[in-house]
């Protein structure tokens, strides 16, 4: 069916794997006609690709479709994503709601679009988990400056806290050769920076018997590239051979995002990762041996199951005394179905709450001394947009990000600068070199 004159607007909540698998559903839309409009306008197609990670996820999911449904109560409305895969009955029992779907047919939306009359009830599609199988490819076109790629998709690690593995079926792939065309597609039309993300990149290959190591070996051979970004890679996936091609490339961007959790081994075994403290620590170790500069972004859970005072502290004074460059901090979170549940000691909200403010105070130290650190230095920034304020700004290569007064015409270019202060935004003033 032919949708020209028709309007679709897109909502991503979640990750940045999130952002890719939109641009491609929207992409989808494009070819049928449809001519994409700002969520916030009135459109005849709105489409929220869901998130599910934390409780919070699932609320905040729920307002946007309801946020949608009070746009226009005449509009097509469309929830996809995690959380549809795994709550499609909840999100059923929203009045105004009209198409689910799943991990697999989210890609597929226009053709269940039909003439875009609204359903009865909600029409739901969606694969069960052993049905999950298919890779859809997928990356982000909605700017020309940075494109999130997806490298891979699912897990098969199960901790006992998530609920990913349950929405996004079990890790696989494309190969090597198929993503190399995609680096190159989007270096050929105009991208500076590409970020390669997925749910658990590291384990990259396991589909294809490739690896991660061996895909960037190939993407360095992209003529046109310019900048590559690793999105998250497990401790105990991300070898030192990983390491030591990024101390060795200019283009691989010295910037390390790595998903410790806990700094303590017993919350690590509740968990049910699969590495140490110890390991995480050698990472970081030789991370700042071959490259000092380099940015170490870190995941920290705050008061999942079993972690006791005694464990909690043990887990902060590790991480204090580790050198890395930021926290992401997460509030544990309970999701049914998963095997936490199960783990004795529930630790209250409250203390929850302040466990993560604890977590965050640091990392707003840790953050603001790595800052302090490069002040003087000389870098290399991609201008990316506009701010709110009448500057525009970037991240350097080793991610510190930077404002300067506005000159529109620096956006989607590489400029040298030299890093003058901290801002009151946290942000960091540069001059041009």
């Amino acid at each position: 069916m032919n949708y020209i004159g028709k309007k679709a607007a897109f909502y991503t909540l979640g990750c940045k794997l999130n952002f890719s698998e939109t641009s491609t559903i929207a992409e989808s839309f494009t070819k049928a006609g449809f001519e994409l409009t700002d969520f916030r306008e009135k459109a005849d197609v709105y489409v929220i690709n869901s998130c599910s990670v934390t409780a919070q996820a699932d609320k905040t999911s729920r307002n946007i479709i309801r946020q949608a449904i009070r746009k226009n109560p005449d509009a097509l409305i469309i929830v996809a994503g995690c959380y549809s895969q795994i709550s499609s009955g909840k999100i059923a029992d929203i009045e105004g709601v009209d198409l689910i779907t799943g991990t697999q047919e989210k890609y597929n939306i226009p053709e269940y679009l039909g003439n875009l009359e609204k359903r009865k009830k909600a029409e739901i599609r969606i694969s069960p988990l052993s049905k999950i199988e298919k890779y859809h490819k997928a990356f982000s076109w909605g700017d020309r400056t940075r494109c999130f790629l997806k490298i891979q998709d699912g897990c098969d690690y199960f901790c006992t806290y998530c609920i990913i593995p349950y929405s996004r079926g079990r890790s696989r792939n494309d190969s090597i050769k198929n993503i190399v065309a995609e680096v190159q597609n989007a270096v050929d039309k105009g991208f500076k920076e590409i970020v390669l993300t997925g749910v658990n990149i590291g384990d990259f290959g396991k589909s294809t018997g490739e690896s991660l190591t061996g895909l960037l070996i190939e993407i360095l051979k992209v003529k046109g590239l310019h900048r590559i970004r690793l999105g998250s890679v497990e401790p105990n996936l991300l070898k030192d051979e990983i390491i030591e091609l990024v101390a060795e490339s200019d283009i691989i961007m010295p910037h390390f995002h790595i998903p410790l959790q806990s700094g303590s081994d017993t919350v690590l075994k509740l968990m049910k990762r699969r590495y140490s403290s110890e390991l995480f620590a050698r990472r970081v170790d030789r991370i700042r041996e071959l490259i000092p500069d380099a940015f170490i972004g870190v995941d920290i859970i705050a008061g999942t199951n079993g972690e006791t005072e005694e464990l909690f502290r043990e887990s902060y004074e590790f991480i204090k005394k580790m050198d890395i460059s930021q926290l992401h901090t997460f509030t544990y979170s309970e999701r049914i179905g998963t095997q936490a549940l199960k783990i004795p000691g529930k630790v209250d909200v409250n203390e929850r709450k302040n466990r993560t403010k604890m977590y965050i105070n640091l990392s707003e130290k840790k953050l603001k001394a790595f800052y302090n650190k490069h002040l003087g230095s000389l870098h290399t920034v991609l201008f990316e947009s506009k701010t709110d304020h009448g500057k525009i700004s970037g991240f350097t290569e080793n991610y510190i990000k930077v404002e300067i007064p506005n000159q529109t015409n620096l956006i989607n270019e590489l400029v040298r600068v030299k890093l003058l202060s901290i801002q009151p935004d946290g942000h960091v003033s540069a001059e041009i070199i």
